[in-house]
């Protein structure tokens, strides 16, 4: 099911976001903080990355969520930031990651996703990735300094991309940019950043200057 509320464009930006279900989201900072507290900082991260990626103006931005795009949620980031909702699919993250790159390369000749517990992603990150991809990349990715990563660009998609990575390991960059190198693709890297996981992470918000999103 898809909710249609914002204008078409060329380029896309896919933003990955669980509904925020006290003890679904963030589980590792379970161990330092209460159910409620977590999930009311999971969701000033979402709205922090919606924000980011509408105010980068790198095209049209899209809402995936799971397990129900009909959380309210969802409904209110829709309606305040004019974006469109999408369903993720079920699945590992590789299978997510595909369906939605899929789906969305059938309409957009290029498409950027981000996660939504990554305030380090700026709006420039944004802009450079498309510009890289503009140049004639085939993928651009921003690397987690946990071995993942927290954006992943393409103009083009090919199943076999995010098949048989090991999701949620240091591994996994390595492991893609192995599929890469066997597809015989091109594809530059962004500056590495970090992202919300661990209760140290927290301490780091507040650090670097991202303490408002705290709620507490």
């Amino acid at each position: 099911m898809t909710r249609m509320t914002s204008n078409v464009t060329n380029y896309r930006i896919i933003v990955f976001a669980k509904a925020p279900i006290a003890g679904e989201v963030k589980t590792r900072l379970l161990s330092s903080m209460d159910a409620q507290t977590v999930t009311a900082l999971y969701k000033q991260l979402v709205l922090h990355s919606l924000n980011t990626a509408v105010g980068s103006q790198v095209g049209s931005v899209e809402l995936w969520g799971a397990p129900s795009i009909e959380h309210p949620f969802f409904l209110r980031c829709a309606e305040k930031f004019s974006v469109e909702l999408h369903q993720q699919t079920e699945g590992d993250l590789g299978k997510r990651m595909a369906h939605a790159f899929g789906e969305t390369l059938k309409k957009a000749p290029m498409a950027l996703l981000i996660g939504s517990d990554c305030p380090s992603l700026t709006r420039d990150d944004l802009k450079e990735a498309k510009k890289i991809l503009d140049q004639g990349s085939q993928a651009v990715i921003a690397p987690a300094e946990d071995g993942g990563y927290v954006l992943f660009g393409l103009r083009q998609f090919e199943p076999t991309l995010f098949e048989g990575i090991s999701w949620g390991t240091s591994s996994v960059m390595e492991e893609t940019r192995q599929h890469l190198r066997q597809l015989g693709w091109s594809w530059q890297e962004l500056r590495q950043r970090w992202d919300v996981d661990r209760p140290e992470d927290v301490e780091r918000l507040r650090r670097e200057g991202y303490g408002h999103l705290t709620p507490f």
